[in-house]
């Protein structure tokens, strides 16, 4: 119940997000509790899973730099120094950076990543250490220089479309930190080119050749061949189990898959030389090859149980699939040198050793032809037989003939014939899918909806066994009734009585070793009695806005526990044929069996993103149920729709922990693909500047298109390890690792000694923090709870803030949502009336000052009836009041002044205050008018006029008096 409610998953999405009808039943859209997932640790519950994940997601979002480890041991454990959590640097390649493989290592070498990057421009590639940030020197020395197909054929479109005589399409790339490099030439022509990383200069792998040799089923195919894909091994485990004759595949415009060698190994009895031809198949001749998939975790018990591991593609849809290595039918003496020839001769032959298989419902389908002017039946289609077969030489004679005349088809009669021609599919395959037959391998083929007649749509392709007894073989039974049938022996036990042992129970020991050996091989013998009988199911994964949306990106989980298959998980089979863990050291090695992965977290779930040309990103569970029979269509809901503020996603990354995009404006997020949160986890990567994405959107709208953008992030490549925050983004010709801590995982994955964690509001590391148990789940719980403390502390004083500010808890807290919108009304309507009488009060101030001083009985009379209208207003009482005063101390102070005897009169300005010492009132009179300061004016002239006349008369009879005695 907690890990549903914080990872809502796809209860987030609402149904106009999804695109399901309005018209669907209630019970489609009900609470569902279930969380589909891939899990973090080998040997997880739903508690340790549910605690795990979220204290990574949040050192995810703290962003803390990962400790640098000053000696070897565990990546988060030990003395260690600070380090950047971020680390920039140019890769030194002149175009952008559009294919990134690297290794993080593992065990004592974790904290030494290193990765090898190439741009599919120039065709170059070289490796760098991101904890340096310095680039090595290898891949700069080769001079080679390559072409494309708009250089050499212009005004041809591309991917067969147009006129459709030539097939082109953008030259092709794959890295390879161990192996190399091989890039293919997408024009007629085109070469196939591969430089090992222990080397300074490549070489040219050999093309296909005209033998004139049809009786080993070697066919003459046309000169101009096209190379649309290219495959080259990640690890040694193919080329291990194929005795090193597979190591590089290529698929070109002819339906021809081609398998090279990438060197020799000390520890193989056959020597081959790196890029040495060993295989060549027909597929479908005439129809381009457009992708390959190949199982980089294949294991020698995948092969035993008879598992696919590799996949290839055509242009119209149809998928072919591989389940044997092939192997030379007789050895080579190196001391003679072969000419050319016979090399192709001899990878002909090779190749009939396996056959190619196909998924019948990706059968290519023909055209109406309700006239039969066609002379070819649309639906057919040869491809290279099997040894096994047993087919003469005649037979196989008319096999190449027929493969030589397909073959010289152009593009434009395939288009013709033939429905659903589309040269931009793209392929995933989940190889780790299983289920009981060892079979339920999941084939997903993406149109991405470039073209009009084909809209965006994603079908899954499931492979599913059907075993059926022979009537005159042996009768077997399941491996559950061969458990129940097993009887209970009884020993005796040593304080007396006896204890019921049970056989069933899991117990190491070398007998039981060989006792599984013999069952295995009674099993093989079983099955090479029976008959198995393959079906495929198939599965529409659903698409929002199918008639607008262009796939630009996809990407497959591929961390740890998500490539395993149930035979190979430890919480499922417990078998101890897994890498990560042993039966003898396991916790859970004497626990019974689960037979089925419903019980495990997460239900084994593998996800799937894509990426849209409109920035958004669509997530589903490419496990989710399968339909009852193989004539049935079901679909698979998303589980995460992300609307990022990408215009464009250009690449993808994604593990069992976090998903990261990247946009063609720079832009690069991490989200929570079961959607704890809405917003991004965080943000590794700005977009660039308004001023860029401006020119971004220019070039796209003018007709000639972006061309090289040095602003989009071009790849993503993610730790494998889902509890490590590590990976690394191309963002032109820069690239930016990341490594945050996650210290939190280190309590789930190790028996060691586990983490010193203090108190809190402590500085020492006294206390010892045991990994799992009670005393975990205790502080967990502490610290939660001290977080809500605070948590509460900050709301209860945010609400106290906003009641005193705005009124909220006025009628108290337990107030209804319609007593405070009654409140609010009443506030309004009473300031609306007082507004409504301040402005008729100050209408009626304006009027003549002379009909106030004729009508003051009368204003007094009206002001004292509007005062005792408002008793309750307090406010207009003492403004009544004051108006009263200043009306009635200025008629006194003009009538003072009109009975004043005297020389002198005083005078009360209008803006001076009287200088006697009258009361506070009196300070404050004006002059009632104009008319009265001119009156008192001429009335103080006239006295000074006077006095001053007066006084100078006396003083001239003075003087005169005294002059005259």
């Amino acid at each position: 119940m907690a890990f549903s409610r914080f990872f809502p998953g796809a209860e987030r999405i609402s149904p106009s997000d999804d695109g399901s009808e309005t018209s669907e039943t209630h019970s489609e859209h009900l609470r569902s509790e279930t969380r589909h997932f891939t899990r973090l640790t080998a040997l997880a519950s739903w508690r340790s899973e549910y605690i795990l994940r979220t204290r990574l997601l949040r050192s995810l979002t703290r962003g803390k730099p990962a400790e640098v480890q000053a000696s070897g041991g565990n990546s988060r454990s030990g003395s260690a120094q600070g380090g950047n959590a971020l680390t920039r640097y140019n890769s030194n390649l002149v175009t952008p950076v559009t294919h990134i493989h690297g290794m993080f290592g593992a065990g004592l070498n974790k904290k030494s990543p290193s990765f090898i990057h190439g741009t599919i421009e120039m065709g170059l590639a070289c490796k760098s250490d991101p904890r340096s940030g310095k680039v090595e020197p290898w891949g700069f020395s080769d001079p080679q220089g390559f072409s494309h197909f708009t250089d050499r054929y212009l005004g041809e479109e591309l991917y067969g479309l147009g006129a459709g005589d030539v097939v082109g399409v953008p030259n092709s790339m794959d890295v390879s930190l161990s192996a190399g490099v091989i890039y293919g030439e997408g024009w007629p022509g085109g070469v196939a080119y591969f430089r090992s990383t222990e080397e300074k200069r490549g070489r040219v792998l050999a093309p296909p050749i005209d033998v004139g040799s049809m009786y080993v089923g070697a066919p003459s195919l046309p000169d101009l061949e096209t190379i649309c894909t290219v495959w080259i091994a990640k690890n040694p485990n193919i080329p291990n189990l194929s005795d090193g004759y597979v190591g590089i595949l290529t698929g070109s415009s002819q339906g021809v898959v081609s398998s090279y060698s990438i060197g020799t190994n000390t520890l193989r009895e056959r020597r081959l030389e790196r890029g040495e031809l060993t295989a060549r198949w027909v597929l479908s001749p005439g129809v381009p090859i457009v992708a390959i998939a190949v199982d980089e975790d294949f294991s020698a018990k995948r092969r035993a149980q008879g598992r696919i591991w590799a996949v290839a593609l055509n242009a119209l849809g149809e998928v072919f699939y591989l389940t044997q290595f092939p192997v030379r039918a007789k050895s080579l003496d190196r001391s003679m040198k072969l000419i050319p020839e016979q090399w192709e001769v001899l990878a002909w032959q090779t190749g009939r050793g396996v056959f190619w298989s196909q998924v019948e419902p990706t059968r290519r389908v023909a055209r109406p032809d309700p006239f039969n002017e066609s002379d070819i039946d649309g639906s057919y289609s040869p491809r290279t037989s099997c040894a096994d077969m047993g087919l003469s030489k005649e037979q196989i004679s008319a096999e190449t003939k027929e493969i030589e005349k397909f073959a010289r088809q152009r593009p434009n009669h395939f288009r013709k014939i033939c429905e659903g021609w589309d040269m931009q599919r793209q392929l995933e395959v989940d190889f780790a899918a299983s289920d009981e037959d060892a079979a339920g391998e999941g084939i997903l083929v993406l149109n991405c909806g470039y073209q009009d007649d084909f809209p965006a749509a994603i079908k899954r392709y499931t492979r599913c066994k059907t075993r059926e007894s022979s009537k005159d073989g042996p009768r077997f039974r399941d491996s559950h009734d061969v458990q129940r049938s097993i009887p209970e022996v009884r020993d005796s036990s040593l304080f007396g009585g006896s204890v019921i042992k049970d056989q069933s129970a899991p117990a190491w020991s070398f007998d039981r070793i060989e006792k599984t050996r013999r069952n295995s091989i009674a099993q093989s013998d079983i099955s090479a009695t029976s008959n198995i009988v393959e079906e495929w199911l198939t599965s529409d994964l659903r698409l929002i806005d199918t008639k607008s949306i262009q796939i630009t990106a996809s990407v497959l989980d591929k961390s740890t526990f998500a490539s395993l298959t149930t035979f190979e998980d430890p919480l499922v089979g417990m078998a101890g044929s897994s890498a990560t863990t042993s039966p003898t050291m396991s916790p859970l090695s004497q626990m019974p069996l689960s037979g089925s992965s419903n019980e495990t977290p997460g239900h084994r779930a593998r996800l799937l993103a894509i990426g849209t040309s409109t920035g958004t990103v669509i997530v589903w569970d490419i496990r989710a149920s399968m339909p009852s029979i193989s004539a049935l269509d079901n679909v698979i809901k998303p589980v995460r729709i992300i609307h990022t503020d990408s215009p464009q996603i250009s690449c993808l990354g994604l593990s069992a922990l976090y998903l990261v995009h990247g946009g063609n404006d720079g832009l690069v997020q991490a989200w929570d693909p079961l959607a704890s949160t809405t917003d991004p986890i965080r943000t590794l990567n700005s977009r660039f500047s308004s001023r860029a994405r401006r020119r971004l959107v220019q070039a796209e709208a003018s007709p000639y298109g972006v061309g090289i953008n040095l602003f989009a992030a071009g790849a993503i490549c993610l730790d494998p390890d889902p509890t490590s925050l590590r990976g690394i983004v191309s963002l032109g010709t820069h690239l930016r690792y990341w490594s945050y801590i996650s210290s939190a995982a280190d309590q789930y994955k190790s028996n060691k000694r586990r983490l010193r964690r203090s108190g809190r509001g402590s500085n020492q590391n006294s206390e010892h923090f045991s990994g799992t148990g009670r005393g975990a789940l205790k502080e967990y719980i502490a610290n939660e709870q001290a977080d809500l403390e605070i948590e509460k502390k900050k709301r209860h004083k945010e609400e106290e803030r906003l009641a005193g500010r705005f009124g909220l808890d006025l009628l108290g807290p337990g107030a209804t949502e319609d007593e405070i919108l009654a409140y609010a009304t009443m506030l309004s309507e009473e300031a609306i009336v007082s507004d409504e009488r301040r402005r008729k009060s100050a209408s009626g101030s304006e009027g003549s000052e002379e009909e106030r001083s004729s009508s003051e009985p009368a204003a007094a009379s009206a002001l004292a009836l509007q005062a005792d209208d408002d008793e309750d207003d307090e406010n207009i009482k003492e403004a009544i009041r004051l108006s009263l005063q200043k009306t009635s101390g200025s008629s006194e102070a003009a009538k003072m002044a009109d009975t004043q005897p005297g020389p002198f009169s005083v005078k009360y300005a209008k803006s001076k205050r009287s200088p006697s010492s009258s009361p506070p009132a009196a300070l404050a009179r004006k002059v009632p008018s104009e008319a009265d300061d001119l009156e008192f004016a001429l009335r103080l002239s006239l006295v000074e006029e006077k006095s001053r006349r007066e006084a100078a008369g006396e003083d001239f009879e003075g003087k005169g008096k005294g002059r005259a005695q």
